[in-house]
């Protein structure tokens, strides 16, 4: 075990260096593999390469590539400026307005921080712009771009789905009940967080014919998720990776039936595509090499069994291992973590009886708070950036958010029936 130590301190003291995640996977591989000396170094290219070739990843391009293409598009506005006009006139109306707009493109995007990045960029000045204070309005945008992983399509579902073996569309269908549960939950702060602060209600003027066509405009992506998940993937159709590249066609037509994009824009969101793919392929094999060799050192076994022989009570042992995600998820992104701890913790909920979709949850909610948790939150650097305001502002307009998720997460970790939809 003294080799997995070194290995798994080298990778923290790489982080704690700023670099590069994808970099300090690899290097904190090869210096455990140096240290065992049993193996050639070449196996790690050998690992690396393994999950390129696995077709289920191919779904994550195409994904990508549907939510800029809908995102970056009138239908982007459409969507925003329907919710403002339904939902805007109530108290935090604007917080609410946000949270909407996220449900609704997490069936198109499956990234936290494309939603994060896409929809922040209008959300958040347009906020500012109607007396709503910059805190709020990038702590709704980071924390409410989490949804975008919990209910389907989720990126991040698809990397827990290929490590751990369990179906892609059964866990797309368990997040539903949680995803919303989360969504009702940030509707309710925001509510609450107006009228304590007294926030302005927006009122828009329209009448019944607007509004119907407005609905009519945003249909293409309220339905998207709808036709695509419940419809294609669990009607048996198409796999997983079919429905992505259904999803990017789809996308391309409707934004040509808006004549909304030219062959410049189409080029400009293959390449934004390309490079974010890139990024999390990267991640990916760096990851794989890793998590082998922790498995060939037998380390997930072994803390396995150190953990059932210490701990006896199966309530302490998952609130172990929620406390163990959350201060992972705070300094590790969501792919490199769930490919890492995947393998660690399958075995411990096998043996205290966890179902693995639940355990997929459990992660993917805890990872997804990291996202909005300094102090290595994605969607919170991007919000706070784009808000131009401290960092440290918007945590501390986001702590009645972390703790309404925190209670979501124990929810979706001590009833099994929010996730059972997919069992």
């Amino acid at each position: 075990m003294f080799e997995v130590v070194v290995a798994i301190a080298l990778f923290l003291v790489l982080l704690l260096l700023s670099i590069p995640v994808s970099f300090a996977l690899l290097l904190s591989t090869l210096a455990g593999i140096a240290l065992v000396g049993t193996a050639p170094l070449q196996i790690v290219a050998q690992q690396s390469f393994a999950p390129a070739s696995n077709f289920l990843f191919l779904a994550i391009p195409f994904f990508i590539l549907t939510a800029d293409l809908l995102a970056s598009g009138k239908l982007g506005q459409t969507v925003i400026g329907l919710a403002t006009k339904v939902i805007g006139r109530f108290r935090g109306g604007v917080g609410h307005a946000s949270v909407a707009t996220s449900v609704v493109f997490s069936g198109v995007s499956g990234s936290a921080v494309a939603d994060a990045s896409g929809l922040g960029s209008v959300l958040i000045p347009w906020s500012k712009k109607v007396g709503y204070p910059a805190p709020f309005s990038a702590a709704v945008n980071a924390s409410s771009s989490v949804i975008g992983v919990i209910l389907p399509p989720s990126i991040p579902m698809i990397l827990f789905a290929a490590t751990s073996g369990v179906s892609v569309a059964a866990i797309f269908l368990s997040g539903l009940i949680p995803g919303l549960l989360l969504a009702t939950a940030y509707f309710i702060v925001c509510w609450g967080v107006a009228v304590q602060q007294g926030f302005p209600r927006i009122k828009m003027k329209f009448t019944k014919k607007n509004l119907l066509k407005d609905v009519f405009l945003a249909l293409p992506a309220i339905l998207m998720p709808i036709i695509m998940i419940r419809v294609v993937l669990l009607g048996g159709i198409a796999t997983v990776t079919e429905v992505a590249v259904l999803s990017a066609v789809y996308a391309l037509l409707i934004r040509l039936m808006y004549r909304d994009i030219s062959v410049k824009g189409i080029i400009h969101s293959m390449i934004n595509t390309a490079a974010a793919t890139g990024v999390v392929m990267l991640l990916i094999m760096m990851s794989e090499a890793l998590s082998w060799f922790l498995t060939v050192q037998q380390a997930p076994q072994k803390l396995a069994e150190n953990v059932l022989s210490n701990v006896a009570s199966p309530i302490l042992i998952l609130l172990m291992i929620n406390l163990l995600l959350l201060v992972v998820g705070a300094f590790l992104d969501m792919s490199p973590a769930i490919l890492l701890l995947t393998p660690v913790l399958m075995p411990i909920a096998t043996a205290i009886g966890l179902d693995p979709i639940q355990l997929g949850l459990i992660m993917i909610l805890n990872l997804g708070i990291g996202l909005f948790t300094p102090p290595v939150g994605t969607t919170l650097y991007i919000s706070t950036s784009i808000g131009k305001i401290p960092i440290e502002q918007t945590v501390k307009a986001l702590v009645p958010f972390y703790a309404v998720s925190v209670l979501t997460l124990l929810a979706v970790t001590f009833v099994p029936a929010l996730t059972s939809l997919g069992r």
